[in-house]
């Protein structure tokens, strides 16, 4: 008998998922075999399949199944590609980064998420994924270049694209959301050959909370 957990995954897939243009089967297959609500906290165990953001501590949160599944989409992992992760949170798109074959660094800023994070990557087993406390958006984050990298968060400015570009193996791709409350794009970053020239892909317009520690732009002050 197919319990109500295996019906919200399925439905979260076919209701939310594919709807957003999410059709590769890679993609699909593991939002269809990772347990969301192994990531979800106590709280909101009832709406791990929801399409909302879920809170995961102060200003912070899951993102939706469907903002997941067009990153991972836009991404393209490939098995062995070498991956950063800023902001993995409770560790949900990390262990999809390492199910799509990615060698996963993720960097937390948020110790106590760090710790959870790395206690439900080792609950599922999951190899080649490492989950650091610090702030990767202070200086470039050791092991790289890297193939992918996924911020989870948004930045409010286009300050800090250039610094995460240059951790880019050529041939990489960055996903990152940009802009501020209502409307930011969601874009992927293509570094072409060995040089510093990018590719820019807009992906989606979306509004999710900022990473934190990020250069604010200057307010205006009467």
């Amino acid at each position: 008998m197919t319990s109500p957990i295996e019906i919200a995954r399925f439905n979260m897939i076919e209701q939310q998922v594919r709807p957003w243009n999410v059709l590769d089967e890679g993609v699909l297959r593991v939002l269809g075999e990772l347990p969301r609500e192994a990531f979800v906290p106590d709280a909101y165990q009832a709406l791990a399949y929801a399409d909302i953001d879920i809170p995961i501590g102060t200003d912070t949160c899951m993102l939706p199944p469907k903002v997941v599944g067009r990153m991972l989409q836009a991404l393209q992992v490939r098995e062995g590609d070498k991956v950063l992760e800023i902001g993995p949170g409770t560790g949900y798109v990390t262990a999809c980064l390492a199910r799509l074959g990615g060698r996963v660094i993720g960097v937390e800023i948020d110790p106590a998420l760090a710790e959870g994070a790395r206690e439900r990557i080792e609950a599922l087993n999951l190899r080649r994924v490492e989950v650091r406390a610090g702030d990767a958006m202070a200086a470039p984050v050791d092991g790289g270049p890297f193939d992918v990298i996924a911020v989870t968060g948004s930045v409010p400015t286009e300050e800090p694209v250039p610094m995460l570009a240059q951790q880019l193996a050529p041939g990489g791709r960055l996903f990152v959301i940009v802009g501020e409350d209502p409307v930011m794009e969601a874009r992927l970053e293509t570094r072409i050959g060995s040089g510093s020239d990018l590719r820019r892909e807009a992906l989606f317009e979306t509004s999710v909370p900022a990473l934190r520690n990020v250069p604010q732009p200057e307010r205006f002050v009467f």
